[in-house]
């Protein structure tokens, strides 16, 4: 089991920026490839960000892209993402997910391990 617990999310007005964390613990956090969504309401969950075990992969959802940065500090098992240039379509529950290394994609499905979501609001 892996448990993960994400912090950070607030209210920011648009252009602003945040940046969330995710804290993992219980298995070895560099097993994982680690990822964000998001899910405003009424809306699917969204895929956000990824980043490989060591972190020498990333990749992005097109919304998010040269907006947003994900990275990992293996030795503080913590996976970030910095949101920079936020909008107000940016406002969602955030979520953090862990899913085993040799898989590579962007389904929610192929994540084992979800935190409980931190709000993101961006609005004047």
């Amino acid at each position: 089991q892996v448990q993960l617990v994400e912090s950070g999310g607030g209210l920011v007005q648009p252009g602003g920026s945040l940046r969330l964390s995710c804290a993992a613990s219980g298995r070895t956090f560099s097993n994982y490839a680690m990822a964000w969504f998001r899910q405003a309401p009424g809306k699917e969950r969204e895929f956000v960000a990824r980043i490989s075990w060591n972190g020498g992969s990333t990749y992005y959802g097109d919304s998010v892209k040269g907006r947003f940065t994900i990275s990992r500090d293996n030795a503080k098992n913590t996976v970030y993402l910095q949101m920079n240039s936020l909008k107000p379509e940016d406002t969602a529950v955030y979520y953090c997910a862990a899913g085993d290394r040799t898989r590579w994609g962007t389904g929610p499905a192929l994540y084992d391990y979800w935190g409980q979501g931190t709000q993101v609001t961006v609005s004047s």
